[in-house]
């Protein structure tokens, strides 16, 4: 079966398209020129050869017809596109256009599920963004040597309540706390940039919680974390990071629990009902 990907940014289209791949799947990669690494057109060139086509952020059309033409029937969406563009100079072409014409409101997830309508209306079906990369997905427990301190824990469980409450209201899926005050939350900046923010606000000590929307559409905006999460956590001194278990991506696996380890940095896997791994 041929897949279709869509890639953003990060690192998520390069582990997708590689597990694609290994899997024997002929793939046509869609790569969105204002957001996706350069780099991935030689992973697309590599052994086996991907099919790769590079689009504007407004040409939903143009990635439309060359998914079709490839006779690609199911895509993956993989990799992050800033919300912020649409509100930097986008040129929407005539079906993104039908799309914000469409929309109550503009916010992640109804931008995305009206994209993802339009895909199905061409015979175009999303598939669960994590389908290829389900041993990525973070463990429940402490995940690092370091346990939470009980003041940390009651951080933690203050912050779970700040979180869920922002990430049901679409705004964002990271929040920063220290002694039961939430000193930052993410909206359209990125959890690197809220992070950094919270170092400045609050100096070091904070506790970082990542979580997803509390019902995650797996498709699409599946929280991940990786290597520059934790570079980033070190540098506002940050010592807990909170990810949801079964729902977030942990891009770079071991080497970013050892990279944590390293920094002083304890990570948590928070169980979730259904979610346990």
């Amino acid at each position: 079966m041929r897949f279709g990907l869509i890639a953003g940014n990060g690192r998520f289209p390069f582990l997708a398209l590689e597990a694609m791949k290994r899997l024997g799947h002929a793939v046509t990669v869609v790569a969105i020129r204002e957001e996706t690494s350069p780099a991935l057109a030689a992973a697309a060139a590599s052994d086996p050869p991907a099919a790769l086509h590079w689009v504007s952020l407004g040409e939903l059309g143009r990635c439309i017809a060359t998914l079709k033409e490839a006779g690609v029937t199911r895509a993956l969406m993989a990799g992050q596109v800033q919300h912020r563009r649409l509100f930097t100079g986008v040129m929407p072409d005539r079906v993104l256009l039908g799309v914000l014409r469409r929309l109550a409101t503009r916010n992640t997830d109804a931008l995305i599920s009206g994209v993802a309508d339009v895909l199905r209306e061409h015979g175009i079906e999303l598939v669960d963004s994590t389908a290829f990369l389900e041993p990525l997905l973070a463990r429940a427990g402490c995940l690092t040597a370091r346990e939470p301190s009980e003041d940390e824990r009651a951080d933690l469980d203050f912050g779970y309540r700040m979180a869920d409450a922002v990430a049901a209201l679409d705004i964002g899926q990271t929040v920063a706390v220290k002694e039961r005050a939430v000193v930052a939350i993410e909206a359209m900046e990125g959890t690197d940039a809220v992070i950094a923010r919270a170092g400045r606000l609050a100096g070091p000590g904070v506790s970082v919680i990542k979580v997803a929307k509390p019902n995650q559409d797996m498709r699409f905006d599946v929280p991940v974390v990786g290597l520059p999460t934790v570079d980033a956590l070190r540098r506002a001194g940050a010592r807990v990071l909170s990810i949801d278990a079964g729902r977030t991506l942990v891009l770079d696996g071991e080497r970013l629990l050892e990279a944590a380890e390293k920094a002083g940095i304890t990570v948590v896997g928070r169980t979730l009902q259904g979610s346990a791994r």
